[in-house]
């Protein structure tokens, strides 16, 4: 990220909407809800819709969290929403213990947003098997007469 950070004023609305997702992500990873609590919650990524593709948002948050056992833990989470016809749809949340672990998700998130290219190497290597295997089934077909 670099140095320059833009901010955006989300309405109250959304801001409470995010704060109980968050919540009850840390409830679904068996976090106590009464005692656990969301310090700090912020969109780290926002693709907005357009006329051919769904908008996208990317929230973290921080929080103290309770276990069963009355142990208190950071964690580190994260919501994602998708953005379809101006609704807000939630599309998957996570709660990790560290924030490398909340950066690997974030990794896969971004791989989603990438379309396949010619340029990955997997891809030139299946179309110059399909060309190749299309060759020899014409020689074959051309040495026994068939064509």
């Amino acid at each position: 990220m670099g140095a320059e950070t833009r901010t955006k004023q989300f309405s109250e609305r959304t801001i409470r909407q995010v704060r109980l997702d968050c919540e009850r992500a840390m409830t679904r990873a068996r976090f106590c809800p009464e005692q656990s609590e969301v310090l700090q919650m912020r969109c780290v990524d926002e693709r907005v819709e357009t006329e051919s593709t769904f908008g996208n948002q990317l929230w973290y948050f921080e929080g103290i969290a309770v276990d069963g056992e009355q142990r208190s833990h950071s964690i580190f989470g994260v919501v994602e929403y998708s953005i379809q016809f101006g609704l807000y749809e939630l599309v998957d949340d996570g709660v990790f213990d560290s924030e490398h672990q909340r950066e690997r998700f974030r990794h896969l998130y971004e791989k989603e947003f990438h379309p396949p290219s010619w340029r990955q190497p997997a891809h030139r290597i299946l179309a110059f098997g399909l060309l190749f295997v299309a060759i020899l089934w014409l020689l074959y077909l051309v040495s026994r007469d068939i064509v």
